[in-house]
This record gives C-alpha cells, sequence and structure tokens, in this order.
C-alpha cells in the first residue's frame, strides 16, 4: 500500500486489517501539509498486527526496486502522489516526481515480481475541460487543464501500457472529491470548517457557482477493496476500428468512484454551518486557474462489476467530519 499515511491510502490500510490481510504500508511523509496528521494516521495503523510501515519516497528507484524484491507484493494498492491542483501550478516538479517517475518505479516493481493485480488512484480531474456530465469513463479525456490532470492521465497511458505489454492486471480508479474524518487539510470542506470555527473569513472561487460530486471516503474505500481482489482482464469484443475509453483489449480498465450527485458550493457552506453553529464570513472570487465548474460520476460500470455504488448522503458525511474536527483538534 502506497501513500498509507495520507487521506485515502490510511482508510483503505485501515480496512483491510480489519479483514485481516497484512498490509506494507510506504510513505515518505512529506510536508505538503502538516506530517503529524499523517503520523496520526499511522499510529492507527499500527495498533493492527498485521500492519508493517516503511519510510520510502516512491521516486527513489532503487528503494522502490529494493522494496518490491524484499516483499514481492501479490497485488499493490497504488494511492500515493503529489495531490492538489493549485499546487500543481506553484510547484510543478513535485508533480514530475511523484506522479510521473514514482509512478513509473511502481509499474517497474510490479513487472519485476509479476504481481496479480495494481489499483492505482486515479482522478475526476482527468474529465478536465469536458462540459458534458455526468462524467463517464466512455468519454475522451484529453484536455487536462491542471499539471495534476495531466500527470493523472498520464498514469493511466503509462499502466495501460504496461497492461499491454506485460499482460499485468491494472484498474485506475477516478476519485471524485473525497472528504471525511481525517482528511486533507487542503480540502474545502477542511478549510471551510477551520476557519468558520475560528471567525476566519473563507474564500468562495467563481462566486459560489461551483459542483462537486463530494464522494465519503467509507464509500471510497468500500470500492476500492471490491475492487482489489477483481483484477482487471481483457476485452475480446474490443473494437480497435472504434476504441472505447472505458475498454480494453490489454487488462486495464478505469473506474469512476463517486457519489453521482454534484452538490452546490453553497449547499456545502450552508451544511458546515449548520453543523457549527456559525455563519461563514464570505469572500467570493472569479475562477482560479485549473479548476472547473462542475464534477459528477457515472458509475454504472463499477456498479456493474462490483454490486456497490457510494450512497452516503453529504449532510450525514459533513456532521461526521465536524465531530471528527472537533474532537481532534479539541474544538
Amino acid at each position: 500500500m502506497t501513500g498509507a499515511a495520507g487521506f485515502i491510502g490510511a482508510f483503505i490500510a485501515e480496512r483491510l486489517l480489519q479483514s485481516g490481510r497484512r498490509v506494507v504500508g510506504i510513505d515518505n511523509l512529506n510536508d505538503y501539509y502538516d506530517p503529524a496528521l499523517k503520523e496520526a494516521r499511522l499510529d492507527r495503523l499500527r495498533q493492527h498486527p498485521g500492519f508493517a510501515f516503511e519510510r520510502i519516497d516512491i521516486s527513489d528507484t532503487r528503494d522502490v526496486e529494493d522494496l518490491f524484491a524484499r516483499i514481492r507484493p501479490r497485488i499493490v494498492a497504488h494511492m500515493a502522489a503529489q495531490a492538489g491542483v493549485s499546487y500543481s501550478i506553484e510547484n510543478p516538479h513535485a508533480y514530475g516526481a511523484s506522479n510521473l517517475t514514482g509512478f513509473l518505479n511502481i509499474l517497474e516493481g510490479c513487472r519485476a515480481v509479476t504481481t496479480r493485480h495494481l489499483v492505482y488512484a486515479s482522478s475526476s480531474s482527468v474529465y478536465g475541460g469536458n462540459a458534458r456530465v455526468p462524467f463517464s469513463v466512455h468519454d475522451s479525456v484529453d484536455h487536462p487543464v491542471s499539471l495534476y490532470a495531466a500527470t493523472k492521465k498520464a498514469n493511466e497511458l503509462m499502466a495501460h501500457s504496461y497492461a499491454a505489454l506485460y499482460g499485468l492486471p491494472m484498474t485506475g480508479l477516478r476519485f471524485f472529491t473525497v472528504y471525511g474524518p481525517w482528511g486533507r487539510p487542503d480540502m474545502a470542506v477542511w478549510k471551510f470548517t477551520r476557519a468558520i470555527l475560528a471567525g476566519e473569513p473563507i474564500t468562495v472561487n467563481n462566486h459560489g457557482k461551483m459542483w462537486r460530486d463530494f464522494t465519503y471516503i467509507d464509500d471510497i474505500a468500500e470500492a476500492v477493496i471490491r475492487l482489489l481482489d477483481l483484477p482487471a482482464s481483457p476485452e475480446p469484443a474490443f473494437d480497435r476500428m472504434a476504441p472505447d475509453p472505458g475498454s480494453s483489449w490489454a487488462p486495464h480498465r478505469v473506474y469512476n468512484i463517486g457519489n453521482r450527485r454534484p452538490e452546490a458550493l453553497m449547499d456545502l457552506i450552508a451544511l458546515i454551518e449548520r453543523e457549527i453553529g456559525r455563519e461563514a464570513i464570505v469572500q467570493m472570487r472569479p475562477l482560479p486557474p485549473g479548476e472547473v465548474l462542475e464534477t459528477s460520476a457515472d458509475t454504472t460500470e463499477l456498479e456493474a462489476v462490483t454490486g456497490f455504488r457510494p450512497s452516503t448522503p453529504l449532510a450525514e458525511g459533513i456532521a461526521r467530519f465536524v465531530r471528527w474536527y472537533r474532537e481532534y483538534h479539541a474544538v
């Protein structure tokens, strides 16, 4: 499990450990956000006897080679990446190192030990400039609007090439705006909650005229765990004369994991206000570079393969997050 100290990785690792599986977690514990939060997530995982942790940067080729040679994993859940749209504009080289070189190192590790399945994190951001919603895995994703999105699209292409060359099953997961307890401080739910509790202003993009398919972390973890044991397989009926972006003759697939319901940004703020019992001080601004107006997931393929569809209502998820936030920060 890469990115084991990260938000999504820690949740998936804990679920696997609770089911009795052994997990080797790796993370570089970088300071993109407070490493203390990452350490706190790891402390929860260390309570399970089946967990082992190694501090490794996936962009270090030699360390990754050594890791795969030592543990020879049968299944790899690759959740490590440099996240964030706006940060990719400020520090693009971090994305090249982690999301491109790092991902290549993971692919090479899987090839070296012939893993049974690689499940890796992609992102809804790959849909970029697409305006037709809901987003479908059958849509073209050739128009990214941020470097972060471009690296995630590149990951999908790289994984497909290894699936085609070596027959290694690979599955990409396009996550849609994940939130919940133990989340990331750079995400809107966390930032808005912190600021409202502190009586500080919040910055609202595009004057509030934005919609996001907010997906609760438990739904994300459930979908990922179900897919881990369902290796991608070739599509015998794949038509090379009219190639479908959502299918392949190689053992590679991509799935949307989203709540299937775009929520207005202002409705999100209202829910946080209600849980906290205080109104936000709102500062409006135009749409920043790299952001999109709306995301919405078509999860037809996910449901067909796993029998699962994310469904946690936003109001319920926000209530859980605010309770956790108050407890974690003793607010």
